[in-house]
């Protein structure tokens, strides 16, 4: 995502980015890339987590009703926990996960030259938390031109 040397300045039409970039602890050389990679008047589709999905403790509210909240915005596994944690409580082989604010997700995406030009969410629904909150957001940005 943050390396999209292999392709030329304006070469697609459409990058279409799901919710992955939880994985990326930085989202300015995503963005960057995008934008290079796009031709005028292309366009950007982003799907990311409500930054907010990290604020609970997930097994309380799933198994006895309980909002929770045990972690500070923005979110990191890094900061979070230790290796030894990490290792335990998500598994050895688990990706490092990275929430980031909604500065960093819509306004990230204006700061690298995209014009907004919709917006959506929709909650999870296999999620307790659903009933309080939407878990994904959807942008739609284009490159001017």
């Amino acid at each position: 995502m943050r390396d999209l040397s292999a392709f030329g300045d304006a070469t697609f039409d459409v990058v279409f980015h799901p919710a992955s970039n939880l994985f990326v602890p930085d989202l300015a050389p995503v963005r960057r890339e995008c934008f290079r990679v796009l031709r005028p008047g292309g366009t950007l589709l982003v799907g990311f987590l409500n930054p907010d999905v990290y604020l609970l403790d997930h097994e309380a509210l799933d198994e006895r009703g309980e909002l929770i909240v045990v972690h500070k915005l923005p979110y990191s596994d890094v900061t979070q926990y230790s290796a030894e944690e990490r290792a335990t409580k998500l598994g050895a082989d688990a990706p490092l996960e990275y929430s980031h604010t909604l500065t960093d997700q819509i306004g990230g995406q204006l700061a690298a030259g995209f014009v907004l030009t919709g917006f959506a969410e929709a909650p999870h629904q296999s999620n307790a938390s659903a009933q309080y909150m939407s878990h994904y957001f959807a942008t739609l940005a284009v490159k001017p031109g």
